[in-house]
């Protein structure tokens, strides 16, 4: 027997201890990983610069070994989404607005429960070994966790500060399992191991998500890559959109919300194109843009539409004129990856339009894409961003790590008596 089949079936056996813990032992062991995170921050920030230095070794783009750093700002908004986690409601046991008596006075609750022993792959950012490895805890579910050989090291330490903090509660070092990055057979003996795997969550490169998808016979939860856009429109006041196009796309370009094509309307372009591409470049921007665009800056670089599939993850943005927001949506309708869309523009009827008909899990006005994360909505961490429309989309918080049971109270009903219900 493989030690991920060994290690599967210690997670399961383990997984009923934290399903039904009480609220206040799940919040109980996430305040022990923040205290634990604090105590152990030097070895991880070392266990962290032997990582990076091994990346920078094997030719790791710079904006992979930025997903791979932790810095200690990045460490700290980790123990933050701790608390902001404690903070949240119970996720578990809730009864949601179903509830009805038949005739008889049978009464059935629809309710929360954990969905039980989730595998998540991911890959480079170590934070998400903690970010997933608390919001599974905290509804209620074992966990399976598959990261990156590049991050072998941080993320050795960080499940660590994970099980040392269940031993302190009294509870299985199990429920939290690091499953060996050494190998790739690890990722396609996970999705096989349907009964002792609930689900799957793959987290990072395209080719990681399809794989997982194609070869897993668990249930999978697909979070997309992030080809995402934003649609300067005509009435778009200009500071605003400018503002707006530099956060998408510098305030951290290597993340999964960051704009990736930004498509301006072409009388906008004519007014303020200039303006714009100037801002870009300043920050450091490679364009690839339109004939349009190429006119109004020698630095614009000719567009293809390899650009508008690419998710560049880096200070490049692909860009591109259109008459009118009927062109942009059907732009974006072809090439986004359905995360997330943003439209700058003060014309309420064309905004009421594009929200619409834009099919993507966040779809916003007049507002950056990079507030697509849990944490910015108020989720507290995240485990990822779904773009599937089953079981759920957008942010994946702890409502999306929970399915629903029906709970039924009787007093010696039987089935052969006819009856009615009330809600």
């Amino acid at each position: 027997m493989s030690l991920t089949k060994q290690q599967a079936i210690a997670c399961k056996r383990a997984s009923n201890a934290i399903a039904n813990a009480s609220l206040e032992k799940r919040n109980e062991v996430l305040r022990l990983i923040a205290q634990g995170l604090d105590e152990a921050k030097d070895v991880i920030h070392d266990a962290n610069l032997k990582d990076i230095d091994d990346a920078v070794q094997n030719g790791i783009s710079n904006e992979l070994i930025d997903r791979l750093t932790l810095t200690p700002d990045r460490i700290e908004s980790m123990k933050e989404g701790l608390f902001t986690l404690i903070d949240q409601p119970d996720p578990l046991r809730k009864e949601t607005e179903q509830s009805w008596t038949r005739e008889d006075g049978l009464v059935i609750k629809n309710v929360r429960s954990p969905l039980g022993v989730i595998a998540m792959v991911y890959e480079a950012r170590p934070n998400v070994t903690i970010d997933a490895g608390s919001l599974c805890l905290k509804a209620g579910n074992a966990c399976l966790l598959r990261g990156s050989s590049s991050a072998k090291r941080s993320n050795e330490v960080l499940v660590t500060v994970m099980q040392d903090a269940l031993t302190k509660a009294n509870l299985s070092r199990d429920i939290v399992q690091l499953i060996s990055p050494d190998s790739r057979e690890s990722v396609n003996e996970l999705g096989q191991l349907r009964g002792l795997v609930d689900v799957m969550i793959p987290r990072g490169s395209a080719s990681l998500i399809q794989t997982v998808l194609r070869q897993s016979i668990v249930p999978v939860i697909e979070t997309g890559e992030g080809n995402c856009h934003l649609y300067i429109e005509g009435t778009a006041d200009k500071q605003m959109a400018i503002d707006l196009a530099i956060d998408s796309k510098t305030d951290r370009p290597s993340v999964c919300n960051s704009v990736e094509t930004i498509l301006v309307d072409r009388e906008w372009a004519t007014l303020h194109g200039h303006d714009l591409i100037h801002a870009l470049i300043d920050k450091g921007v490679t364009i690839y843009g339109d004939s349009t665009l190429q006119a109004l800056n020698e630095n614009v670089l000719p567009v293809t539409e390899e650009h508008f599939e690419t998710e560049f993850l880096d200070y490049v943005v692909a860009m591109k004129t259109v008459n009118d927001s009927g062109e942009a949506i059907r732009h974006i309708d072809q090439y986004s990856s359905h995360h997330s869309e943003s439209i700058v523009s003060n014309n309420e009827a064309i905004v009421e339009r594009f929200q619409q008909l834009i099919d993507s899990a966040a779809v916003y006005h007049n507002a950056s894409t990079r507030f697509t994360d849990g944490g910015e909505f108020g989720f507290g961490a995240e485990i990822g961003i779904s773009t599937q429309k089953l079981h759920a989309r957008g942010p994946l918080g702890l409502e999306a790590l929970t399915t629903n049971k029906y709970v039924i109270q009787g007093s010696g009903q039987t089935k052969g008596v006819q009856y009615s219900h009330e809600t």
